[in-house]
């Protein structure tokens, strides 16, 4: 799998959620897209990753 155009090993259909966590992502002001589709945050806990998957996380940062 992809994430953030690097390369990663990881469970057999881990969850957004769970990909999330392990990689200590913050829950609140990001945004998931897999492979082109943004995922909305109501499914980060039942949408399913798979091996071939291109996955994207932008973090927003507020600021002046």
């Amino acid at each position: 799998m992809r994430v953030n155009d690097e390369q990663i090993s990881v469970a057999d259909s881990l969850t957004v959620l769970e990909l999330l966590r392990q990689k200590e992502y913050p829950l609140t002001r990001i945004a998931v897209e897999v492979n082109g589709q943004i995922v909305p945050k109501a499914e980060y806990e039942t949408y399913r990753l798979h091996d071939e998957d291109a996955v994207e996380i932008v973090c927003f940062v507020g600021g002046g």
